[in-house]
C-alpha cells in the first residue's frame, strides 16, 4: 500500500507497512524516502489523516537531510563518509530590511515583466524566511516567494518566478505544466538543477 501527498517538485510516495505494532509512526531516510508503520487493522482513513496531520513534518525532514547532500544522487559519497555540501549553498534568513527590500524589489519586477510575457495575472506578492519551499501560487493567484532568493544567482531566480507563474495556467506539475516552463525558459531543467544545489538552513 502507498500514499502520495504533492510537495514543491511534484509527489512524494510514502510506503505503508503494516504490523503487530499498537501506534503509527514515520520514518524519513536519507535517500529522501518516506515510511509509514501503522497497525495491522488501522482503517485506509486513519492512516490517511496520519499522514496529513505529519505533512509539513515530512517536507522538513526530507529537506533537513538535503541539508547532508542532495540524498539520491549524494548516497554513495555519504556512506563512505564524504562531505558533499558546499557552505556557501546553505542559505541563512534574510533578517536585514535592506536585503528584504532588494530581493522584494527584484522579485517584483521579474513578476510584472514575466507575467506580461505569459500573459497571466495575479494578486499579492508576500515574502517571507520560508524553510521548505523556493516559492508558491495560491488558486487564487496570489504568490509567495523566499527572502533567501536574494542569494542565488539571477537566472535561479527568473527560474523560481517562472515556475510560479505557469501555475496560473496549470495548478499541478502535469507534463502541460512543465510545457508552459519550457516555453519562457527553454533550459529550465538546467536552472532546476542548479537550483536543487543550494539549500535552506533550518536552523534559523
Amino acid at each position: 500500500m502507498k500514499y502520495m501527498i504533492k510537495n514543491e517538485d511534484g509527489q512524494i510516495e510514502i510506503q505503508i507497512i503494516r504490523s503487530k505494532r499498537k501506534t503509527l509512526g514515520l520514518e524519513v531516510r536519507y535517500d529522501g524516502s518516506v515510511t509509514a508503520r501503522v497497525p495491522m487493522r488501522a482503517s485506509r482513513k486513519i492512516i490517511e489523516n496520519f499522514i496529513q496531520e505529519h505533512e509539513g513534518w515530512i517536507i522538513r525532514k526530507r529537506q533537513e537531510w538535503s541539508l547532508a547532500g542532495n540524498a539520491k544522487e549524494n548516497s554513495k559519497d555519504r556512506q563512505r563518509g564524504l562531505n558533499v555540501v558546499d557552505p556557501s549553498k546553505v542559505l541563512p534568513a534574510v533578517e536585514t530590511g535592506e536585503g528584504k527590500a532588494k530581493i522584494r524589489h527584484q522579485i517584483e519586477e521579474k513578476v510584472f515583466y514575466y507575467a506580461k510575457l505569459m500573459g497571466v495575472t495575479y494578486n499579492r506578492i508576500t515574502m517571507r524566511n520560508q524553510k521548505t519551499r523556493w516559492g508558491s501560487c495560491s488558486s487564487q493567484g496570489n504568490l509567495n516567494f523566499n527572502n533567501r532568493l536574494l542569494f542565488v544567482p539571477e537566472e535561479l531566480v527568473d527560474y523560481v518566478v517562472v515556475h510560479e507563474l505557469a501555475h496560473r495556467k496549470e495548478m499541478n506539475h502535469s507534463r502541460a505544466f512543465w510545457n508552459v516552463v519550457e516555453e519562457y525558459l527553454p533550459d529550465y531543467k538546467e536552472r532546476r538543477a542548479k537550483l536543487r544545489e543550494y539549500h535552506i538552513d533550518t536552523s534559523r
